[in-house]
């Protein structure tokens, strides 16, 4: 059974948020976010992290599956990865601001909301 890593703290970024790749070999690389894992703390990013995979013909349903090397976005770990701010189109820290009981995520550099 493999470990699990929880946290109490809700992830920040969030599906189809503009992110920048901070550390790794996609480094300075910006895309849209496709999924995130809040359990594990991951995220698949649009062009990014691509792997390849040999995968062999399947019938689905009517038709088959083309046999052959594909390739795919994996995950990354979401500390790699900045929000880009979508006013002012700087990476950023986010902050969350309460107000009325409803969360809002803030940009650090400008101070507009993301949401």
């Amino acid at each position: 059974m493999a470990h699990e890593t929880t946290s109490r703290k809700n992830m920040l970024i969030r599906r189809d948020d503009t992110v920048e790749v901070i550390s790794g070999n996609d480094k300075g690389t910006r895309g849209r976010v496709l999924r995130a894992y809040p359990k594990t703390r991951r995220v698949v990013v649009e062009h990014v992290n691509i792997r390849k995979k040999a995968q062999q013909a399947r019938q689905a349903g009517r038709g088959q599956t083309q046999a052959g090397i594909i390739q795919f976005e994996a995950e990354i770990h979401v500390s790699n990865t900045m929000l880009v701010c979508p006013k002012c189109d700087k990476r950023t820290r986010v902050a969350v601001r309460r107000q009325d009981g409803v969360r809002a995520r803030v940009c650090k550099q400008c101070g507009e909301d993301i949401d």
